[in-house]
């Protein structure tokens, strides 16, 4: 009995679930889940460190919750502005870069598909072989510049609005966390207790952010979420040490 080229291809044979499942530990986290990541990490941190650092300052919560919101206006409208002038930096640079590669092959064609060969070399293709697979490649202009711009300059091609998205997930995803630590400002307690309601429920909020960011990170939940905490901790310890060191000197504010 003949088996079939495309058996001789692909002999062992994988369920759907199989192959999503393959998929998924595999999975690293997609632009969206990095952009979380960067909102809700500086989210968590800086209206934290903000907050603990004007306890030490001040005696009325409300002063306190005031700054962090305006803090965290701010922090959110600047992060957001900063991802969306990166995303669109990556857009131009990749629109230069494909600008670039359609010209060389068409006035450099000789150098271009010397490239492409020795690319292809680098994955271990040699003699007749490596001669087909590069006359395969630049037989299609189109497929020839895709080459070169993925194999080559190591870019992919940026998601379609992607500058916009990447600017309201990070500001939100700021707000979101700065929330957490100044939440405890708007109860009817003192600044003491409401820094101490502060601290507890953010440093639950950065184990748990840690550890949930692991999955998209691949290192360990556990040493993600001491290094997040530690991280926010750290911070939010010297912002508070440094406010009650300077007011010292003039005493307290409100």
């Amino acid at each position: 009995m003949q088996t079939s080229h495309s058996e001789q291809q692909h002999p062992a044979k994988f369920t759907p679930e199989q192959i999503r499942a393959h998929q998924e530990q595999h999975f690293t986290g997609s632009l969206t889940v990095r952009d979380i990541v960067i909102g809700m990490s500086d989210g968590l941190t800086v209206p934290f460190a903000l907050a603990a650092g004007l306890s030490g300052a001040v005696s009325t919560p409300f002063l306190v919750l005031i700054a962090g919101i305006a803090e965290m206006a701010a922090g959110s409208i600047a992060m957001g502005l900063g991802g969306y002038l990166a995303s669109r930096s990556e857009s131009e640079t990749f629109g230069s870069e494909l600008a670039r590669e359609q010209r060389e092959i068409v006035e450099l064609p000789d150098l271009e598909r010397y490239e492409v060969g020795e690319i292809l070399a680098n994955y271990g293709l040699a003699g007749q072989t490596l001669q087909d697979a590069t006359d395969q490649i630049v037989s299609d202009p189109e497929r020839w510049v895709a080459f070169m711009m993925r194999e080559e300059l190591r870019l992919e091609a940026p998601e379609p609005g992607r500058a916009r998205q990447s600017a309201i997930t990070i500001g939100l995803s700021y707000i979101a966390g700065g929330i957490i630590p100044l939440f405890p400002y708007v109860l009817p307690v003192s600044v003491t207790q409401a820094l101490l309601i502060s601290v507890v429920v953010t440093i639950i909020a950065l184990a748990i952010f840690g550890a949930v960011k692991a999955r998209f990170t691949g290192v360990s939940p556990v040493r993600s979420a001491i290094q997040t905490t530690l991280v926010g901790g750290t911070a939010a310890a010297v912002a508070y040490v440094l406010a009650h060191f300077v007011s010292s000197f003039g005493g307290h504010v409100g």
